[in-house]
């Protein structure tokens, strides 16, 4: 029975998409719910999953092609599969290797200069390009296999050199064999690789937003300075009984900071605004987005209503939230909208940054590294774990007055934690 493999419904955020993967080829058995198709959209991948056993038949759109919603992008074969014959061979004939290619291979100028260098042909070597076609690194590859033996019985002759690099052991007396890692001094000069990969949608799309931000908004950043030894303190207080008390669900500092920034924005409700045309629009909600890097880019999944949100509802939804990136596994609805975003670049040690905008939100707070430094207090010279605070913002709705004022509020706040549950 036949079965159309389409496109998933897209959100109407989300114009199109593009075929990223096709992890099954048709021929290939497949078992019930198995990945054979990864969509990549401008904000997230999406999986399609086989329907029943079988196999994919045909391939209608290939890896890179455009895809709109619900648009057919190949057919599936139900039916078990899982006895399917394997190629027969008769004693003594030669099995077909997946490395014996085609003399007609297409292959770039670079590998094909350098296959002849190599003393290689079109059907030596595997293409992995698109297409089949053979790249400099499949010449590369297939130019670092050992050699096969009856080459080697063609060529008793070889260099000292050659046999260095083949294994051989018998070299002159008074040779010295050339040693794996040391350079060539043979004249030749040794290949230097280059890769091009197209940009993801994601990546481009994430681009897109950047140039936007810093070309559209009157982005300005202030900056200041908070003293982490209270929340500290706290934490090590109260990590374990907190851990027990919540299911496991340990305390970070990332939810006094969601807690401290929606209290401030409460105060400030222009940090809380967005910009639409010429119209400002407050939202009576607070909806923080949270920076999350996967290996796909950066995403902002959003901790929605975040004022009803306790401490531990916030550390565990943003610890599903980042298992779930690098998994691929974010839906779209949960990356639209948002009020406000936090980004931390502390956890790979930046020490201060200016983080951009993220339309059409108006402010962002940037987290960093949390860094021991000499600090003036009461006269007293101490040295306290500080951390760098920057807010990044549009000028055109909030004033710098407002911007500092809101800076300092989750200062104070993080600098005595009471604050937060008492909202002084």
């Amino acid at each position: 029975m036949s079965i159309e493999i389409k496109a998933p419904q897209f959100p109407e955020s989300v114009a199109d998409g593009t075929v990223a993967t096709w992890h099954k080829q048709p021929g290939e058995s497949v078992s019930r719910d198995e990945l054979i198709v990864d969509i990549e959209t401008d904000k997230v991948v999406l999986e399609i999953v086989a329907p029943a056993d079988g196999q994919v038949s045909e391939i209608i759109k290939n890896e890179g092609d455009i895809v709109l919603s619900q648009e057919l992008i190949g057919y599936f074969v139900e039916g078990d599969v899982s006895v399917a014959e394997e190629p027969s061979t008769s004693e003594g004939a030669a099995v077909s290797s997946p490395a014996a290619g085609n003399p007609d291979t297409p292959m770039s100028p670079a590998a094909r200069k350098l296959a002849e260098e190599n003393n290689l042909t079109a059907e030596d070597i595997v293409g992995t390009g698109k297409g089949g076609r053979i790249t400099k690194e499949d010449v590369l590859k297939k130019a670092g296999e050992p050699a096969e033996a009856p080459r080697a019985a063609q060529a008793p002759a070889s260099t000292a050199a050659e046999e260095s690099s083949t294994g051989a052991e018998h070299s002159m007396p008074g040779m010295i064999p050339q040693m794996t890692g040391m350079p060539d001094f043979s004249g030749q000069q040794a290949p230097r690789s280059e890769k091009r990969v197209p940009m993801t949608r994601l990546r481009k799309r994430i681009a897109e937003r950047l140039l936007d931000a810093k070309n559209n908004t009157a982005m300005l950043t202030t900056f200041n300075e908070v003293n982490m030894l209270p929340i500290m303190e706290l934490r090590k207080k109260y990590k374990d009984q907190f851990e027990k008390a919540h299911n496991g669900t340990r305390l970070g500092f990332m939810s006094f900071f969601v807690k401290a920034a929606t209290e401030a924005l409460r105060r400030h409700p222009e940090v809380n605004a967005s910009l639409d045309v010429d119209d400002v629009v407050y939202h009576g909600y607070y909806d923080i987005g949270v920076a999350v890097s996967s290996d796909r880019g950066l995403v902002v999944p959003i901790l929605r209503d975040t004022d009803q949100m306790s401490l531990a509802g916030v550390e565990s939804t943003i610890r599903n939230f980042s298992e779930r990136a690098q998994a691929g596994q974010l839906g779209i609805d949960e990356m639209l909208g948002g009020t406000f975003t936090i980004t931390n670049g502390g956890v790979f040690g930046s020490l201060m940054s200016t983080p951009i905008l993220n339309p059409p939100q108006t402010a962002i707070l940037g987290m960093h590294k949390i860094q021991e430094r000499p600090m003036a207090v009461n006269g007293e010279v101490k040295i306290l774990p500080m951390m760098y605070l920057a807010l990044s913002y549009d000028h055109r709705l909030i004033d710098g007055k407002e911007a500092v004022q809101f800076l300092v509020a989750i200062k104070d706040m993080l600098e005595d934690p009471a604050r937060i549950l008492l909202e002084l």
